[in-house]
């Protein structure tokens, strides 16, 4: 059954920012799709063991514990404006204790300058209301010479899909880029991808991803 209109916008609703019952599923749903981004997001910034990362909106946070596991010293923040995802994540992960969850929002991040050597954040761009702001931001957290992995579906993909026209920003990788040059940042590298998804009818579809990886001056 197609869904209607307003279903359209309580799902774009929800992918921006998870809550009530609805929240967990949709969550859930994230993780299972933003997995292979995920993970390319994590090797673009060739993550070791004594880093210290920021995620900005890590989801329901199934993925963590298998970061933890493969690098047991590296020290987890996750930062999340779904007060429902940060409880969830960090019930999840309760067993970590280099792992710890933080509400805010990351154009006013409650960290200290260069708390982070590394910060990652998959399928958020398109929520980001201030993008500057929400750029300088995360470079006042890094160290000098850190990084800030950003993980989006290419617009050429997200445009087709029926719940973006309600309150999502689309970005290519030009349009990335041209952002960047409004902040100190410099674009280090850039990963594209190709992957096989399911699409919410149950298709599978071919998905275009990319990696900008931006880097703070040393």
């Amino acid at each position: 059954m197609a869904l209607s209109e307003q279903d359209i916008k309580n799902v774009a609703a929800q992918l921006a920012c998870p809550s009530g019952e609805m929240g967990i599923s949709v969550g859930n749903k994230m993780l299972t799709s933003n997995i292979g981004m995920i993970g390319a997001a994590i090797n673009a910034l060739d993550l070791e063991d004594n880093d210290t990362l920021l995620e900005i909106g890590h989801g329901i946070g199934g993925h963590i514990a298998e970061l933890l596991e493969g690098l047991p010293i590296l020290q987890y923040t996750g930062l999340e404006l779904s007060e429902l995802m940060s409880h969830e994540a960090s019930k999840a992960n309760a067993g970590y204790s280099n792992a710890k969850f933080v509400i805010a929002d990351a154009t006013k991040m409650p960290f200290a300058d260069g708390s982070f050597k590394k910060v990652m954040t998959i399928n958020t761009i398109y929520f980001w209301k201030e993008p500057v702001l929400l750029l300088n931001e995360v470079y006042r957290v890094l160290q000098p010479g850190g990084q800030f992995a950003i993980c989006f579906a290419q617009r050429s993909f997200m445009k087709h899909l029926p719940f973006t026209q309600y309150g999502f920003n689309l970005y290519d990788t030009d349009k990335v880029e041209e952002l960047v040059e409004s902040t100190q940042f410099q674009v280090a590298d850039v990963f594209n991808h190709t992957e096989q998804v399911e699409s919410q009818a149950g298709e599978w579809v071919e998905r275009e991803f990319t990696v900008v990886v931006l880097e703070k001056a040393n």
